[in-house]
């Protein structure tokens, strides 16, 4: 198997180079050698202006890095996504649409749809007949362009219901659409306590993209207990050729030096 390399890695620019305004983290991120970015939904609200729209992708051109990966809109930061969420259909419309405009200018081919929590108001089962038709909307949506729609188990959120990758892939083949994958982020796998190694050998073939964070902590791979490089490496030999997103907190001065340790 070939080294990693810095171009094996996206930079999410939501959560890391914080003290930079967003649309200048595009540039820090390509001189710390890297190629790549992705956003967790970098508005407020589901169908920003075509001019807000058009800075950001100007921003991403004119640094030299490619959008890799954006999230959905996903409502207030307590709801963790509005995919599940009922009456909120007519969001989740518009925000294709300003996704789909986005994806056409910067070539962003996969897209996280977090599922949402769940709510008193809804049943469990009326929340998930919900999220299936919405998944099936957003992937029939993203396919124009080649697209992908992702699932991602989370650990933040007590009430969310996709905690494993199991749990991913349970939705994912319930909603029978060919271009519906896992979004495998190992720290919040890890923090819910899945087995990561386990899920790698079942599930590879349903993994679209491959997020880092070490746990406890949710800092940089080092600075926990989990060994993300073995599994980086074991996703590489099973067949994984995507990227890795870096989606870590760490405000020091370069917040990749775990990286440039290892000789990339």
């Amino acid at each position: 198997m070939e080294a990693i390399a810095k171009n094996d890695f996206t930079v999410n620019c939501s959560i890391m180079l914080t003290h930079l305004g967003l649309l200048e983290r595009f540039a820090a991120v390509r001189d710390f050698g890297f190629e790549a970015v992705e956003l967790w939904w970098p508005f407020e609200n589901p169908s920003p202006d075509a001019d807000d729209m058009n800075e950001l992708v100007r921003a991403l051109k004119a640094s030299d890095v490619q959008l890799s990966g954006l999230n959905f809109f996903a409502g207030r930061p307590d709801e963790r996504g509005v995919i599940s969420m009922p009456n909120r259909q007519a969001e989740l419309r518009v925000n294709l649409d300003a996704v789909t405009k986005i994806a056409e200018q910067t070539g962003c081919k996969k897209f996280n749809a977090l599922y949402g929590r769940r709510i008193a108001e809804s049943t469990p089962a009326e929340q998930d007949e919900i999220a299936w038709e919405n998944l099936r909307l957003a992937a029939d949506a993203v396919a124009r362009i080649d697209g992908v729609i992702m699932l991602e188990p989370l650990s933040t959120e007590p009430t969310y219901p996709l905690k494993t990758a199991a749990d991913a892939i349970a939705v994912i083949e319930r909603v029978e659409k060919p271009n519906i994958g896992l979004l495998f982020d190992v720290y919040h796998l890890a923090s819910n306590g899945d087995d990561v190694a386990a899920a790698i050998d079942k599930h590879i073939a349903a993994i679209s993209h491959v997020q880092i964070a070490d746990a406890p902590g949710r800092g940089a791979p080092g600075t926990g207990g989990l060994p993300i490089m073995d599994w980086v490496n074991t996703l590489r030999e099973k067949g994984y050729t995507g990227l890795f997103g870096l989606e870590y907190i760490d405000t020091s001065e370069n917040p990749f030096a775990w990286l440039d340790c290892r000789h990339l």
